[in-house]
């Protein structure tokens, strides 16, 4: 079953509708939806490896500009419905220690976390919530984003045949990996 998921994916990341998939699901990630990209853009780049560059700006872009949406819905939606809950529990404590902490280190922090399995759409609406600085945290996730992007572009573009056969061979394995990956991102921002 794994084995024909795979093979339907890496189809429909050949096909002729998948640069806009990528790009809605890029878009969407930041602010509300939660897969990540990377699931159509690693079969995308295997698929097209001459084009990996091109994607991975795309996802960029893309991802980028989803990042405003997930901001505008910390900054404006916060107020209405967020610090009313976070008064009832007692725990306008952690928003103010939150807020200091992305004060001091927000840049390395959408930096940081943006090139991570956390799902990006945490920073971009927590970036909204405590009102950090617009345009640093358009320029910080320009860098975060192109660094996870282009970083896998070079990988699988270097690495592009050796790394689709062993997907391929070790299918089960790379994804097992990656739900590990993404389900530890979800625990590391529970817990840290």
């Amino acid at each position: 079953m794994l084995q024909r998921l795979y093979a339907r994916t890496i189809a429909l990341a050949a096909g002729p509708n998948a640069i806009w998939a990528l790009v809605a699901v890029a878009f969407a990630e930041s602010s509300c939806f939660p897969i990540p990209p990377d699931i159509l853009l690693i079969p995308m780049m295997l698929a097209r490896p001459r084009d990996a560059w091109r994607l991975a700006a795309l996802c960029t872009i893309a991802s980028v500009t989803g990042g405003l949406v997930g901001y505008a819905i910390g900054y404006f939606v916060f107020d209405a419905i967020g610090r009313p809950l976070l008064q009832f529990y007692h725990a306008m404590g952690s928003y103010d220690a939150l807020k200091a902490a992305f004060d001091r280190w927000g840049v390395w922090i959408i930096i940081a976390k943006g090139m991570t399995p956390i799902p990006y759409k945490l920073v971009t609406i927590t970036c909204g919530v405590v009102h950090f600085d617009l345009w640093a945290f358009v320029g910080a996730s320009i860098v975060s984003r192109s660094l996870r992007f282009f970083l896998l572009a070079a990988i699988l573009r270097r690495f592009g045949a050796a790394a689709r056969e062993f997907i391929e061979r070790r299918l089960t394995l790379v994804t097992t990996l990656f739900a590990a990956a993404l389900v530890g991102g979800f625990l590391a921002l529970r817990y840290l």
